[in-house]
């Protein structure tokens, strides 16, 4: 089956049943999420051989443009989901990919800081990152964060940025409040506060201090094209299916 049928037999059923509450009533859109994954639309952008759909961006924004028409507030969400599995895919452990690729999990972006930039503190092997993130789109909804903070080691020069994967479920972490966001109602988006949280060594992706390449060349043209194809959703047709 290919990912747009996949795509048509969600989008008419669950994923547009979430669309009105999400824009009526701010309810995020959990069972038009839920169905995406089930359908392999979260694991879309994961590698075949561990279950995902093995596609690319543009196949990625063709998704989103067409949830967008549906329900605005899942498109967003998908749009900070494949946002961050670009850096999980090519950083992150076989296990979270393989949970990704079956629709078990969901990831979201938590890169602006809401307050001093977070700080990483190593000791053996934890890690305690404390701050705040503000914009987080699916904030208490998703399984996991793309988080920055400052480089955990000292030998990191100047302007260094260090990322890494965080449970939801971290003690420590949490939504302070569900305030009003800049993406779409239902959409979840809040600020989320590790204060502190002690993550693994291991949930770093790609080199302490590396973080900065990883967000210009993967996560920043990721949310550029996926963006542009929301913004476009009121100006040209979607076909729901082909």
């Amino acid at each position: 089956m290919s990912y747009r049928t996949a795509l048509a037999h969600v989008l008419t059923g669950a994923v547009a049943s979430g669309g009105e509450p999400a824009r009526m009533h701010g309810r995020f859109p959990r069972s038009g999420v839920t169905a995406l994954g089930r359908a392999g639309l979260l694991g879309l952008t994961i590698a075949p051989e561990l279950g995902g759909g093995g596609r690319g961006l543009a196949e990625a924004a063709d998704v989103v443009a067409r949830v967008a028409h549906v329900c605005p507030a899942a498109a967003t969400v998908l749009r900070s989901h494949y946002a961050a599995v670009a850096v999980v895919e090519v950083c992150g452990g076989a296990w979270v990919r393989a949970e990704i690729a079956a629709g078990r999990h969901l990831c979201s972006l938590a890169l602006e800081e809401d307050g001093p930039e977070t700080t990483a503190r190593r000791a053996g092997e934890v890690v305690t990152l404390q701050g705040r993130k503000r914009h987080v789109v699916a904030a208490g909804e998703a399984d996991s964060y793309l988080w920055s903070s400052g480089p955990a080691g000292a030998g990191v020069g100047p302007g260094g940025r260090s990322l890494w994967l965080v449970p939801a479920h971290a003690p420590d972490l949490y939504v302070p409040a569900r305030a009003a966001g800049p993406g779409p109602s239902g959409s979840a988006t809040s600020t989320v506060c590790a204060d502190p949280v002690r993550v693994p060594a291991s949930a770093r992706l790609g080199e302490d201090g590396g973080g900065e390449r990883l967000v210009r060349d993967l996560v920043l043209p990721w949310l550029a094209e996926l963006a542009a194809v929301t913004d476009r959703t009121d100006q040209e047709p979607v076909l729901v299916a082909s």
